[in-house]
Parts: structure tokens; sequence; C-alpha cells
């Protein structure tokens, strides 16, 4: 039988196609704390208090009583189903916990929402799930205000960990975010790494291998600091846009952090020209909406790809009131795509830029 042309791109990316000329779940790393550290060593902006971590001192739950074999997944997704600061004892040892459903936050519960991996954990999907999620707007994480698209909670860090091999592609009314999906209240992600994780193969606008936002309260960013989406090959996140990450309408400000061998694989672009699915835009970052800042500084995107726009950044505002600030970072070497302003950056012409110290080529 001849495989669609998605199946052929995706099997070069080590997935396979059944029979019928559905994808089959991706093949896990063999050991994902083997991976490239945290954010980019080089990088060296500050990092405003806000953005970083929060303090774990006093855990409301702890995951495991010393042991690998006692941090379940099971008792990690009753930890994060009421919230609080959660922490690990799992041993001196780095861990892998492998999960079978998503841990979902709950709207009701503890409005500060930690995850704190201590260096040693690694939350893996395991080629079949999707990772972590939290929605102000799903009903059945209950609903806890009558404006739950501008809610000041849940607010979620997650922090020295590692989220691996998520897969998200067999969901349906929530599609994207491979590892992470997040609605509302607030979203932050501190020394964290982000290996191998999938979600859509094609669609004009779904996206985000590693997190997909939407809804920040009050419009304040996501801040993502020494973080490491991919790192080196074997490593990459991978969606039909926003290899690393996808966000509608929500501002980032990354700082400190490596986006590397990430890859969106759609066809068609944003919106998908006729005759295809769309998508493949964003290799490491897909933002799209209207007013919304992309701010970068001291990060490194490099040798992440597309098939469409904007091999390193597709970073369009649709109001043409958006801005994109780019300090002391690197965009280089990244591959593929047209409709380029600046090397590896789709956006309208017209887009506000703010770039200083930084090599973009």
């Amino acid at each position: 039988m001849m495989m669609s042309l998605s199946c052929v791109v995706l099997s070069l990316l080590l997935l396979g196609c059944g029979d019928d000329g559905g994808v089959t779940f991706h093949n896990p790393l063999e050991n994902p704390a083997d991976g490239p550290p945290a954010g980019y060593a080089e990088g060296s902006c500050s990092v405003p208090a806000a953005a970083g971590p929060e303090d774990v001192s006093t855990p409301d739950q702890v995951v495991g009583t010393g042991t690998p074999e006692s941090c379940t997944a099971e008792a990690f997704i009753a930890a994060v189903a009421l919230g609080g600061t959660i922490v690990f004892d799992c041993g001196p040892d780095p861990v892998t916990i492998t999960l079978t459903e998503p841990a979902r936050v709950g709207n009701d519960q503890d409005p500060d929402v930690v995850i704190d991996g201590g260096g040693l954990v690694t939350l893996s999907g395991g080629g079949t799930t999707r990772i972590l999620y939290m929605n102000t707007c799903d009903p059945d994480q209950v609903w806890t205000t009558d404006h739950c698209q501008n809610q000041d909670h849940p607010r979620l860090t997650v922090q020295n960990i590692t989220f691996a091999d998520g897969d998200s592609r067999s969901e349906g009314e929530y599609e994207g975010g491979g590892a992470i999906w997040v609605r509302g209240g607030r979203f932050k992600a501190v020394n964290s790494r982000f290996f191998n994780n999938y979600c859509a193969d094609t669609g004009p606008d779904v996206g985000g291998g590693g997190i997909r936002v939407f809804s920040q309260y009050d419009d304040q960013p996501v801040y993502v600091v020494n973080c490491t989406f991919g790192g080196a090959e074997g490593y990459g996140n991978v969606c039909s846009n926003g290899g690393g990450i996808s966000s509608i309408g929500v501002s980032w400000t990354i700082i400190n952090s490596l986006f590397s061998h990430n890859h969106a694989v759609g066809n068609g672009g944003n919106p998908s020209e006729p005759s295809t699915p769309g998508g493949g835009s964003g290799g490491a970052i897909y933002n799209d909406g209207n007013t919304m800042t992309l701010s970068l500084c001291g990060t490194l995107i490099e040798q992440n790809e597309v098939n469409a726009y904007g091999a390193a950044i597709f970073f369009v505002t649709n109001d043409h009131s958006g801005d994109l600030r780019i300090y002391d970072s690197i965009i280089r070497d990244n591959i593929g795509g047209s409709w380029y302003t600046l090397p590896g950056i789709s956006m309208h012409s017209d887009t506000q830029t703010d770039i200083q110290n930084s090599t973009i080529e």
C-alpha cells in the first residue's frame, strides 16, 4: 500500500504509519535523563523576580517515599489534581515517571501549583499521551469564575524537571501541546527540559510540541527561563507548527534558553493553501494573535526546521499591533521555509522590533 505524503515525512522523524494510514505513537527516548542540560549556558540575562523559581522548602505534597518504585504515575496525577507545592522523594538518582494519561490541574483546588523535580525527575508520556493539562475553561476541571478566559488562577509553575516523550495526537477537542497544554491563569517554566514531545502532524494553527498556551491573565507573559527545547539531534520536539512552543494571543518572555532540532512538520502554511492540510510554520516558536510581545534575551535558536514559514520564529499579529524584542541572543542556521523579513523569522514587514546586541543569520 502506498503511504500518504504525511506518513513519508513523519517516518523520517522516526514515526510509524499503520496500514490504514494512521500515525502510530512515536518511539520514546531510551534514557531522557542523559539529554542536554537545561538552558543556554552562555545566556547571562537577568531574571525578574516573577520569572524565577518558586520556593519549595515547605511542600504541600511529596511524591514518593525515597525509592524509584514509590514514585508512581498515579501518585503524581493525584498530587497535581490537589495542587499546591509538589516535590519528589524518589531516591538520589535520576528517575523517569511514565504516565498513561495526562495529569490535570483542578481549577477549584490550591490556586498555586508548583511542580519541582529537583533536577532528577523526568515526566514521560511514553510516546502515547500528553503529560500535563490545565484549562480554566474546561468544565470537567470545574469553572471557578464567569470569566474563565481571564482569571488569575491556577498559577502553574514547572521547574527543575524534564518533560519527555509526550504525545497529544490522540487528543480531540484540545489539540496541540505535546507535553503541556495551558489555558487561563498563569504559567511559567524554569530550569526545565523538553525532549521528543509530539503533537498534531498537520493543521494551520495547531501547535506546540513542547508547550501550547492560551489566554493568560490580564495578558501577562508566559515566562520561560533557563529551559531547553530539544538541544541535540534526536531530542527535538515536533508538531504541525511551533515545534518548541505555540500560542494564540499570548505574550512570552524567554530568558537564557535554548531551542534546537525542533520541527514544524505541517504542510501548506497558515492559513492553509488550497488542497493542503496547513501548518509547517515556526520551527522553534509559533506566535499568532493580535497585541502580543515575544521577548528573547540570552537565548540561542538554531538548527530548527520547517516546511512552510519561520524556521526559527513565526510571529504574526493579525492587527499589526504586536512587537518582537531580541536582546543578547543568537538566531542562526535554521532550515527551510520562506517569507522571511529577517533570517529565520517570518513576520509582517511593519512589525515593531527592538533588536540589540544579537546575531540573526
